[in-house]
């Protein structure tokens, strides 16, 4: 096997080594060194789990205040990792039209997926603010944080929820993502920032070297240290 390749045929030097490193990347391409002042009044919005070690770092270079999105994929009942949509807060699911119709699924099909996910994320807003209310994003330059972008569903619902909290510049910014996706979410965002849109993409996963799933503490343990 080639040396330089690994994580199903990533190149060693494309893969991040984990979490952390993508972040001080994704930090210096938002802010190259001796750059002050082109993002005014940040506030940096990770997406739990995995976006929450991406977002440190860019939080810690800009000097922002860090808040969790909490997003929630709606997975299609036979391959919950396919995800077909996502819901944010009390809004509406956001669903992705043409994945259902490949798929020969209704919204209706997928009422019980909804509602377990949206258990899951009260539970999630309720462990991480602790009763804390979310930030205000009005007038500010709101950068949307996760650790990849397979479908884009997820990031895209997140947008637009940010969107709706009204900041003068709504920014995405991940490390690496599906060429489609990142393509189709340029129409959500005022800028889209991804390291690595690479055309063999596969997974997130394939482009990290770490890429542990992260629990419940280790978000709150990254809040914690901000």
């Amino acid at each position: 096997m080639n040396p330089q390749l690994s994580r199903g045929g990533a190149p060693a030097s494309t893969r991040f080594r984990d979490r952390s490193h993508a972040g001080r990347e994704l930090a210096a391409r938002l802010r190259p060194p001796g750059e002050r002042g082109e993002l005014p009044d940040p506030v940096v919005l990770a997406l739990p789990r995995g976006g929450v070690p991406v977002a440190r770092e860019v939080a810690r270079a800009l000097g922002a205040p860090l808040d969790v999105l909490v997003a929630r994929k709606i997975g299609a009942p036979f391959q919950p990792e396919l995800g077909v949509g996502a819901i944010v807060g009390d809004a509406p699911p956001l669903f992705d039209r043409s994945a259902l119709a490949a798929l020969g699924l209704t919204e209706a099909d997928l009422a019980p997926v909804v509602a377990r996910e949206r258990d899951e994320l009260r539970r999630r807003e309720r462990r991480y603010r602790g009763g804390r209310p979310a930030l205000d994003l009005r007038g500010r330059t709101a950068i949307v944080v996760d650790d990849g972008l397979a479908t884009g569903v997820t990031a895209r619902a997140a947008l637009r929820a940010a969107r709706r909290a009204h900041p003068a510049r709504l920014i995405l910014a991940v490390p690496v993502g599906a060429p489609e996706s990142v393509e189709l979410l340029r129409g959500e965002a005022d800028v889209v920032i991804c390291l690595r849109s690479p055309y063999g993409f596969r997974a997130v996963g394939h482009w990290y070297d770490n890429f542990d799933q992260l629990t419940d503490e280790d978000v709150l343990a990254v809040l914690a240290d901000v």
